[in-house]
């Protein structure tokens, strides 16, 4: 195979860094483990240039990411990514800051009818004409000598990624959605996205216990474990399941023997240092004011009709992304259709370019301007005459009114014909 480039020196990044401080953007991709940790552990970053795709090590002790991370902030310099949650959050842990501006292949070849989702090696194959290795996407990339197999299938991961982002560029150039695809990309680069508070951890775990102490003492003990996890960096779990925490919730120990007596939770847990702290986030979950107790979110009721209303909606949003060319996912979610069709002001599909695309489409369906019908074996919508239609609903009132007001003339008739 050719030579492929692994950065494992501070002073060979510094030189590639300057190169890339003049490029118009550069393609990122990293591998990372996070079974056995709180935080993803960043094993391998790769960088695609103008002229060539390298590889960095960030596991060799010695090298200094400060001049790469530096690339990530400039502001000058568009980094290109498929997929790129995971890794902007991972960078985002890592320094505090967001990589900017951004672009996400996979966003953007979803606004360009490659389908809900798609994955690299489908845009790679489709778009790039290349042939990606999916055996190596779940090796360990902690363990060191890479194999040959590995650095080449990383580093495809950026390599390939150029022309596929050349190509989506143009072709949201072309057909108008840049600003959709910017839209989104400032859902990406906003800090909030990956706020994740303690204190809300607890409305991650499955509960059918509703009471407000039993939700008092969760909230307190789950924050406590999301606390201890990211200080020990370990999996949830590995500092305390979900089922203890839940037991104990139950239970409400304030003392040593109490916790000692909850299941999952044995004598000597309950005398160490972890059963001193669960004990304190229970206790400081009974001192509370009962009026600062939580509560579950109250399932909203979903009004009469609104299921055949939301079928509707499925049907014209499909409709409407075959037509546009659109992945359905990007549009929409079922949850914001609900949103949509219970009349929820803060619905996503009534701003920017989702109310232009379906949103007002989708209005006009539920206040009758529209309605849905098949044309040459074709789901279209078609305008519906305001005027008429109240005409005809004022006629079939009167008609069912007729009806009814002949009902108790025609009882008289059988009693009078009885006797």
């Amino acid at each position: 195979m050719n030579s492929i480039t692994v950065i494992t020196e501070s002073a060979l990044l510094t030189q590639y860094c300057d190169i890339w401080q003049n490029a118009e953007y550069v393609t990122v991709d990293t591998e990372f483990m996070r079974e056995h940790t709180y935080w993803p552990k960043l094993c391998l970053i790769q960088v695609g240039g103008p002229n060539e795709s390298v590889i960095i090590d960030p596991l060799v002790k010695e090298l200094d990411l400060t001049p790469f991370f530096k690339i990530l902030g400039n502001k000058n310099i568009l980094k290109v990514f498929h997929a790129a949650r995971q890794d902007v959050e991972l960078f985002h842990h890592l320094t505090g800051q967001l990589p900017e501006p951004l672009f996400d292949t996979q966003l953007a070849a979803m606004a360009c009818g490659y389908g809900d989702s798609v994955g690299y090696e489908k845009l790679a194959a489709r778009i790039a004409d290349a042939q990606i290795d999916k055996t190596l996407r779940f090796t360990d990339w902690a363990r060191r000598p890479l194999t040959d197999r590995q650095l080449l299938y990383a580093v495809a991961d950026v390599s390939h990624l150029r022309p596929i982002y050349d190509h989506l560029s143009e072709q949201l150039a072309n057909n108008g959605r840049r600003s959709w695809i910017d839209e989104e990309m400032g859902i990406l680069t906003n800090p909030a996205t990956y706020e994740n508070p303690p204190e809300e951890a607890w409305k991650r775990v499955k509960v059918r216990n509703a009471k407000p102490r039993f939700l008092a003492i969760l909230r307190e003990v789950a924050a406590w474990r999301e606390r201890e996890a990211q200080r020990r960096n370990l999996p949830r779990n590995r500092v305390i399941r979900e089922e203890a925490m839940t037991e104990i919730a139950a239970h409400a120990p304030t003392n040593v023997n109490e916790l000692a007596r909850v299941r999952a939770i044995s004598q000597k847990v309950a005398e160490s240092d972890m059963g001193q702290a669960i004990l304190r986030a229970v206790n400081q979950a009974l001192a509370l004011d009962k009026n600062c107790y939580p509560n579950l979110p109250k399932k909203v009721e979903k009004p009469r009709g609104l299921a055949p209303l939301l079928d509707l909606l499925k049907v014209l949003l499909k409709m409407r992304c075959e037509q546009s060319g659109v992945a359905q996912k990007l549009v929409a979610t079922v949850n914001d259709l609900e949103q949509f069709a219970a009349g929820d002001q803060s619905s996503p599909l009534l701003t920017g370019w989702r109310r232009e695309l379906f949103g007002e489409l989708g209005l006009a369906l539920k206040e009758g301007r529209v309605a849905l019908t098949v044309a040459n074996g074709q789901i279209v919508a078609i305008p519906q005459d305001t005027e008429a239609t109240k005409l005809t609903e004022s006629r079939r009132r009167s008609k069912q009114s007729r009806k009814r007001s002949e009902l108790p003339r025609r009882a008289e008739k059988t009693e009078f014909r009885s006797e």
